[in-house]
């Protein structure tokens, strides 16, 4: 056989290069014309399709077609005019113009204000059209109102003094939630989830999203397609299941707008609060079918987190400059006082669902503090000085370090603990005993506060963490900071989720054992 010369080598080099790159671009003919063989398919699990978005094409003859300014000039002119006086038109046709792009401007620039007025759902689904809001409107007219009535158990409910007792316990809760899987998925919002809420009505499962552009998703999982969803392009696997509504509730639709928190009213369950990065929060009725506005500052002080309590009458408010607000909803929004408990951000408030008086917050101080909310409300007016004549009161931090240090305050402040890195969330169960914080030193910490502790006047006794569960934490610039959640139901096993970096969930006893980890990488 004779030896192949440089010419030859090269050409076959040149058409083994070829088939690669025909194979990777997929133009699978022209590997067959080569006699390429493709191989076996890698079967790989694809996102979940959206559905798609059914659009009008545009009528092209009916579309307006471009045309020469200068030959409109020419053709709209009076040919017997006069240099002087196409001068003078010319100029009024800039003035116009100008007049329309500064028309246009103030209007764009109205239109990126936080929205504080009543809007209508309508004006909120801008992707739906009447006929999917009515569908909404009758999946929340199934659900009782009274359903979301305020769940909370006892402070002595699965206090055991026999571990046995405990063990039995989880070992129960293990055994229900060890066979559960995905049945439903869908791409709800159209950017990055930041917060979401579970509706408490048992039989649905209705969650609320917020995303990172103002949107909120509401997902209706379990609810069978529509017949005429055009998805047949789409393999079963990766269609969307269930049913879902967008509403932009807060304005501009960009990351200024970002929704931090999301409640359910604790006495409505048609009703939903949300807070956002515009500085405002809103709530939105499904028995009015609108949206108002709760509270707003004009500050730029963003709005964390915020918790209700159980009577659904009063807010309290964590802001990005260490301030929390008390907000009694049953005044005007402007009779609200002020607090400056941190010199860092307050990224997460608590309120406890038995003991409405204390709120835990958890900062980027690193700290981790407890404070009884009816000593913050006798810190007296005249410490303000003359800054507190318009309705909002406003007590800075040194004016509550100051007001600490008196006889009267003794009682308003009730524990704290240092974390090694910034405290990023920290929750009460709903018995009010136990308590859970992320922080990103990559721990999850669990306390339980005696009762004796919650019913004394003073600090609470040895407020430190019984437990510490190593847990990484460090989502980085693109991922939403993880928090551990407490199950809310007042009558199972207390248990808290959190999410992991391995896309998956971890759910933990409040004894600080590992009941499951929850994941489907097929999904």
């Amino acid at each position: 056989m004779s030896k192949k010369s440089q010419y030859e080598l090269e050409r076959e080099a040149n058409i083994a290069r070829n088939r690669a790159l025909f194979e990777d671009l997929g133009l699978k003919d022209a590997i067959k014309d080569l006699g390429v063989s493709t191989g076996p398919k890698k079967s790989t699990a694809k996102p979940v399709q959206p559905r798609g978005q059914k659009r009008d094409k545009p009528d092209a003859e009916n579309q307006p077609r471009r045309q020469s300014r200068r030959l409109m000039g020419k053709l709209q002119g009076d040919p017997n005019e006069t240099p002087e006086q196409r001068v003078q038109r010319e100029k009024e046709e800039e003035e116009r113009r100008e007049a329309e792009r500064l028309e246009a401007e103030e209007k764009a620039r109205i239109a990126k204000r936080p929205r504080h007025d009543t809007l209508n759902f309508i004006t909120l689904a801008e992707e739906n059209n009447p006929q999917e809001l009515s569908k909404l409107t009758d999946l929340m007219e199934s659900i009782p109102q009274s359903s979301a009535l305020s769940q909370q158990g006892g402070t002595d409910a699965y206090d055991f003094e026999d571990n046995k007792q405990h063990q039995k316990e989880t070992n129960e809760l293990r055994r229900k939630v060890e066979n559960l899987k995905v049945i439903s998925r869908a791409k709800v919002t159209t950017n990055r989830i930041y917060c979401a809420a579970y509706h408490p009505e048992k039989s649905k499962d209705l969650i609320f999203f917020g995303d990172k552009h103002g949107q909120l998703g509401i997902w209706d999982a379990r609810a069978p397609p529509d017949e005429e969803d055009d998805d047949g392009d789409i393999s079963p696997e990766n269609r969307e299941g269930g049913k879902y509504w967008r509403f932009q509730l807060h304005w501009p639709a960009t990351p200024k707008s970002s929704i931090s928190c999301i409640k359910m009213d604790p006495l409505d369950s048609h009703n939903v609060y949300t807070s956002s990065y515009d500085c405002t929060i809103r709530s939105l009725s499904f028995a009015s079918g609108s949206s108002q506005e709760v509270y707003s500052t004009d500050d730029g002080a963003l709005i964390c987190s915020f918790d209700i309590t159980a009577t659904g009458q009063q807010m309290w408010i964590a802001h990005g400059d260490g301030s929390v607000n008390h907000v009694d909803l049953r005044e005007n929004k402007s009779k609200t006082r002020r607090y400056g408990l941190s010199e860092a951000k307050i990224g997460s408030i608590s309120i406890n669902p038995t003991y409405n008086q204390y709120l835990l917050t958890a900062s980027n101080s690193r700290f981790l503090k407890v404070w009884d909310a009816r000593k913050l409300a006798t810190i007296p007016v005249e410490l303000l000085g003359d800054d507190g004549d318009d309705g909002a009161l406003e007590f800075t931090s040194s004016v509550v370090a100051d007001y600490m240090q008196s006889e009267q305050a003794k009682g308003l402040f009730r524990g704290e603990f240092k974390h090694n890195k910034s405290a990023s969330s920290a929750y009460w169960n709903p018995n009010g005993r136990a308590i859970v914080s992320t922080s990103y030193d990559d721990n999850l910490r669990i306390w339980d506060v005696q009762k004796s502790s919650l019913k004394g006047a003073g600090e609470f006794a040895n407020f430190k963490p019984f437990c510490h569960i190593k847990h990484n934490c460090q989502t980085g610039k693109w991922l939403t900071i993880l928090r551990a959640q407490w199950s809310p139901n007042p009558d199972a096993y207390p248990h808290f989720t959190v999410g992991n970096m391995n896309h998956g969930l971890d759910i933990y006893s409040v004894k600080g054992e590992l009941i499951t980890q929850l994941a489907d990488p097929t999904r």
